[in-house]
C-alpha cells in the first residue's frame, strides 16, 4: 500500500493550488480526481476576475492550474474517492475502483455537484436534451431554442456561452428578481435573443426521445405555461460533494464542511477542506485557490509539529 504525506482529494483549483504548495514544501502527495479542472473546466465564458489575466476561459486557466502542477513530482490519480477511514496515526482513503492508499494528512477539495431542479421529466431527459454542462452540449444547439434554468450569474454566462449557437434562449428564474450582476445582465441585454422570465418555477419536462417543452408556473399567478424547447441547461446551484467523509467532520445546513478559518482546519486533526466544498459565503476561483494554498500550508505545519517530516 502507497504511503503519502498528504493525499488531496479534487482537482479544482483549490485541490490543484494544494498540490503546488504541497510540492514547494518537498511533500510526498496524491492527488486523486475523476478529471482535472472541477467546475471551472466546464465553464467556456470568460473570466474577467483573475488577477494577472484581463480575459481568459475557464478552460485556458484551468489548463494553466494543470501545467503548473505537472511541474512537480506529486502523483496524480484518475478516479473517485468512495470513502476514508481513520486508521492508526494514518488516513485510509478508498477510491470507487478499490484502490487504497495510506495518508498521514488529508486535504479535501472536492468541490461541488451541480443541484438538480428534481422536477417530473429531468433524470430521463439527461443527455437527451437536460443538460448542466453548457461547454460539453452548447454547440450540439445550434440554430435552436433553449431554456437556461436559473438567474444568477451562472446562469447568465451559460446564456451568453449559449449564444454563440443557440437561436432563441429563455432564462427562468423561479425568483421575482434577477439575481445576476449587473455587468453579466447588460451584456445579455445586448444579445438580442434572449427572454428573461421571473416568477417561474419550471414544473416538468416533456418529450418523447428528445425534450420538446417545458412546463412552467407563474409563482404569483399560479397560472400554467408552455413553452417549446430542444433543450434545458440547468443552472441552479450546486452541492457540497462529501458523501465520503460523512464521519470525520462537520457540516452546516448547506452541507458544507465546517472549518477553522485561520488553518482550514476541520473537526478531526489532520483532514483540512478547502474551496467551494466547505462553509464560505463567497464562492470564487481566487477565494479557493487561497484556501488550498492554506489547507496545504496547514498539513505541512501539521506534520511537522508532529515531527512526521524534517
Amino acid at each position: 500500500m502507497s504511503n503519502y504525506d498528504l493525499i488531496i482529494i479534487g482537482g479544482g483549483p483549490a485541490g490543484i493550488t494544494a498540490g503546488i504548495y504541497a510540492a514547494r514544501q518537498e511533500m510526498n502527495f496524491l492527488l486523486i480526481s475523476k478529471t482535472l479542472g472541477g467546475q471551472m473546466a466546464k465553464k467556456a465564458v470568460d473570466i474577467e476576475n483573475y488577477p494577472g489575466f484581463k480575459k481568459i476561459s475557464g478552460m485556458d486557466l484551468i489548463q494553466k492550474f494543470e501545467d503548473h502542477l505537472r511541474n512537480f513530482k506529486g502523483r496524480v490519480e484518475n478516479g473517485n474517492v468512495a470513502k476514508i477511514n481513520k486508521g492508526t496515526n494514518c488516513f485510509l482513503v478508498e477510491t470507487t475502483n478499490n484502490k487504497v492508499f495510506k495518508a498521514e494528512t488529508i486535504v479535501i477539495a472536492s468541490g461541488a455537484d451541480p443541484r438538480p431542479l428534481e422536477v417530473s421529466g429531468e433524470k430521463e431527459f439527461i443527455g437527451r436534451g437536460v443538460s448542466y454542462c453548457s461547454l460539453c452540449d452548447g454547440p450540439l444547439y445550434k440554430g435552436k431554442t433553449v431554456i437556461v434554468a436559473g438567474g444568477g450569474n451562472a446562469g447568465f454566462e451559460t446564456a451568453i456561452f449559449l449564444s454563440k449557437f443557440a437561436q432563441k434562449i429563455y432564462i427562468l428564474e423561479s425568483g421575482s428578481a434577477i439575481k445576476a450582476d449587473k455587468v453579466n445582465q447588460e451584456i445579455v441585454s445586448g444579445i438580442g435573443k434572449v427572454e428573461i422570465i421571473t416568477s417561474a418555477s419550471i414544473e416538468k419536462i416533456q418529450g418523447n426521445k428528445f425534450v420538446e417543452s417545458v412546463l412552467w408556473k407563474n409563482v404569483k399567478t399560479k397560472e400554467i405555461s408552455s413553452l417549446e424547447t430542444e433543450g434545458i441547461f440547468i443552472e441552479i446551484g450546486y452541492e457540497p460533494a462529501t458523501s465520503f467523509v460523512k464521519d470525520l467532520v462537520s457540516f452546516n445546513k448547506k452541507d458544507e464542511i465546517k472549518i477553522d478559518s485561520q488553518t482550514c482546519q476541520t473537526i478531526t486533526p489532520g483532514i483540512f477542506a478547502a474551496g467551494d466544498v466547505v462553509e464560505s459565503r463567497y464562492k470564487q476561483i481566487i477565494i479557493a485557490c487561497g484556501q488550498g494554498a492554506t489547507a496545504a500550508f496547514s498539513a505541512w505545519h501539521y506534520l511537522k509539529n508532529e515531527k512526521k517530516l524534517n
